[in-house]
């Protein structure tokens, strides 16, 4: 049974990319485990796949033999393709007949400028369908054994992006006593601290680094909120990370700690 075949068995039928169309779709946090089925059938048929950093190689391997692999990254620090260029080349490969999926770490409308991009297609007159894609900010904390929410912790979640512009107050975040799940935080750490211990967080806030989730390469560091900028520097400012503040930090710290008596008590 081919890919196709296991799709259609799965979906009871195969969602088809037809040509001239472009699907927005998201890759997951990395462990192609985790990708959607209907992202899997982009990938089965695409002509061009429009992709980003974040999307592993393990996941670019299930595209079909026809595809064209096109790297449209961003990173922060680094020559990056622009937005704009970005949104006219989908529209360039759409109006040429193909078959396009542009493929984003994660969901590709959290922090991921698929809104952006669906606005021009759409002014463009190009058909289109966005896929949800399971975000970082939840998989990263479930691979790291932190619940985003937790009976008795908290009662909300915040994402936030550490790109925010300058005038973000970070201090009203702080003051809402809910846990902060922070995207792209690695390069503006310390202002963050600064921000939130202003607005009044306690500098014993637990606070994790979670590094490549879902991946091989998974790192978990666990500290607090005063500690974070010197761990944040310890991993460099080049990888791919999630920082997490709050009371549901130390519910992964117990957590761990039950399993590993549990383990020795075999």
């Amino acid at each position: 049974m081919d890919k196709t075949e296991a799709l259609a068995t799965l979906l009871g039928r195969v969602p088809t990319l037809g040509p001239g169309q472009v699907w927005l779709a998201g890759a997951g946090p990395g462990d192609p485990g985790l990708l959607t089925l209907d992202a899997l059938a982009g990938l089965t048929q695409a002509d061009v796949i429009v992709h980003d950093a974040l999307v592993g190689e393990r996941v670019l391997a299930l595209a079909g033999p026809q595809a064209e692999l096109e790297y449209a990254g961003k990173r922060g620090g680094r020559p990056s393709a622009q937005q704009a260029d970005i949104s006219r080349r989908l529209i360039e490969l759409a109006r040429q007949n193909k078959r396009v999926l542009r493929l984003k770490g994660g969901d590709p409308c959290m922090f991921g400028r698929g809104g952006e991009e669906a606005i021009a297609l759409a002014e463009a007159g190009v058909p289109f369908r966005i896929i949800p894609g399971i975000t970082a900010g939840i998989a990263a904390l479930s691979a790291a054994s932190i619940p985003a929410t937790m009976r008795g912790v908290n009662h909300a979640i915040i994402f936030a992006t550490g790109h925010a512009d300058a005038d973000f107050d970070w201090a009203a975040l702080a003051k809402t006593g809910q846990p902060i799940v922070i995207y792209m935080a690695m390069r503006n750490i310390e202002h963050i601290v600064a921000e939130l211990a202003r607005g009044g967080m306690a500098p014993d806030t637990p606070a994790a680094v979670i590094v490549s989730a879902t991946t091989p390469e998974q790192r978990v560091l666990v500290s607090d909120l005063a500690r974070l900028p010197e761990l944040v520097r310890k991993l460099g400012f080049v990888l791919p990370g999630l920082v997490v503040i709050g009371g549901i930090v130390a519910v992964c710290e117990r957590l761990l700690k039950l399993v590993a008596e549990t383990e020795a008590a075999r």
